[in-house]
Formats: structure tokens, C-alpha cells, sequence
């Protein structure tokens, strides 16, 4: 069985990518962090799916780590109160106000850590896994695969035994729609419902108090196109109708487009 930490934020993409290594075998131990963000209802909702997948027999160990003390002063719209957070098309401009400065360094950093660990007190080899894709291309530097080629580097030549732990970065090269097609694959293989899955996430940067995804946030627009994509509904909850929060994604596409 192979060994593999992973990231889980508790949105769609990396909920797909623990979905995607259960399908395939793995032995899972997730990481959660609570780093200062505004919709940390994310943490809630992987909370959630990680009792769901116990319920339906599959052991995953979960844990959050709490970077809010450092990250909280971080300067980004996800952060900072004195930021509203954007709303558009995730390839448009202000998209880039979401950036957390160095959010995914400081992840991995951890996760290596915690993967070469194991490793050692296992005598074994781990994979570090994360979710990242080719739409956060565009306005995430972090998330290129050459800043994972570099920190992988860093990484191998910061510790011994490095040879024990590589990255698997399964959706690179891939989308969200591709994300939501393989985790209907996943879920099949797994006997697991992918409504309920997918009803305890959150990819919205701006819920409301009662955890209603907006369906205006860059990341919002992305994952509704997505289930449009695939012909589904989207089971997560939204302030509007899907109809409308629909509307308005593809209203959003079609201007990018001109």
C-alpha cells in the first residue's frame, strides 16, 4: 500500500485528490491548515467528509495545524480585513488580491516535514500529494509546476534521506472539470456518494455566516462552470439559486472572452 500526506484544505480539488488516492490504494494522512483565512468553514467541511469516509469504512488520519498567528498577518484579500474579497473571473486582474504570499511553501515546507518523518519512524517511502491544477495557473505562481520542481530541489538538498519522499501532483496538467470527472470515477470505485462528498466543501472565498458559498468569488465562478461542465448541479449550498449563480458564471466566462 503506498504511503502519502496530503494537503486537504477541505475544497473540491484537493476533497477530489483524496478521493483519487483512496480510489488508488492509498494510505492516507491529511493535513488541514487554519491560517488566518475568512472561510475557514473549509476546515469545518473536512472535518465532515473525514467522518463521512469513516463511516463508510475508510480510516483516514486528519489533522490541523494552526499557522494563524504567523499567516494572519499575511498581506491578502483571504486575510486581511481591511481587504474585501473580489469577485470575477479567475483569470481577471483582481483575481490576484487572493494571493497569499508564499501560502504554498509554507504548506509544503510542513508537509515535507511530516512526510520524511514518517518515512524515518516507518522505515519507508511517502508521497506528499497535493491538489493543485492548471486553472490556479494564472494568478497562483505557487501553484506552476516549476515552483514545485524548485522547492522539491530545495527540499531534497535541505535533508538527508530525501530520497524517501517525492510529490505526486496528479492534476498539474488538468482542470477543475477534470477534478469533478475523475472524483465521479473515485466515488464509484469507492462505493461512496458523490453529492454528500461534495456537499461538505467549501471553495467560496466569501461565504455567508451560515456557510452559503457566494457564488461571485473567482473561485466560486470556476467550480460552478465545473459542474456545468459535467451536467450536474452543484450540491454545495449558495446564497442564490443555482440558476442565477449559473447565470452569472457563464455571463462572467463569455466577458473573458471578448
Amino acid at each position: 500500500m503506498k504511503r502519502t500526506v496530503m494537503a486537504l484544505s477541505g475544497g473540491m480539488d484537493s476533497t477530489g485528490l483524496l478521493l483519487h488516492l483512496l480510489a488508488k490504494g492509498n494510505e492516507v494522512s491529511c493535513l488541514s491548515f487554519e491560517y488566518g483565512q475568512k472561510h475557514n468553514i473549509e476546515l469545518a467541511r473536512a472535518k465532515a467528509n473525514i467522518k463521512y469516509l469513516s463511516e463508510m469504512g475508510y480510516d483516514v488520519k486528519h489533522q490541523i495545524s494552526d499557522l494563524s498567528s504567523a499567516m494572519g498577518i499575511f498581506h491578502s484579500a483571504l486575510t486581511s480585513t481591511e481587504q474585501d474579497i473580489p469577485e470575477g473571473h479567475y483569470e481577471e486582474e483582481q483575481m490576484k488580491q487572493t494571493v497569499v504570499p508564499n501560502r504554498n511553501a509554507i504548506f509544503a515546507s510542513i508537509l515535507y516535514g511530516y512526510a520524511l518523518s514518517i518515512a524515518l519512524k516507518e522505515n519507508g517511502e511517502v508521497n506528499i500529494a497535493l491538489g493543485v491544477h492548471s486553472g490556479d495557473h494564472a494568478i497562483y505562481p505557487d501553484c506552476r509546476p516549476e515552483f514545485y520542481a524548485a522547492i522539491a530541489k530545495a527540499f531534497e538538498t535541505g535533508n538527508w534521506e530525501s530520497e524517501r519522499v517525492s510529490f505526486n501532483l496528479p492534476y498539474m496538467n488538468h482542470d477543475k472539470e477534470h477534478i469533478l470527472r475523475d472524483s465521479i470515477v473515485s466515488c464509484d470505485a469507492l462505493g461512496l456518494d458523490f453529492d454528500i462528498v461534495f456537499s461538505n466543501t467549501n471553495t467560496s472565498y466569501n461565504p455567508d455566516s451560515q456557510g452559503r458559498a457566494s457564488g461571485r468569488s473567482g473561485a466560486d465562478i470556476e467550480r460552478i462552470l465545473a459542474f456545468h461542465a459535467i451536467g450536474r448541479v452543484d450540491p454545495v449550498e449558495y446564497v442564490e439559486e443555482w440558476e442565477i449563480v449559473l447565470n452569472n458564471a457563464l455571463q462572467r466566462e463569455a466577458e473573458m472572452k471578448i
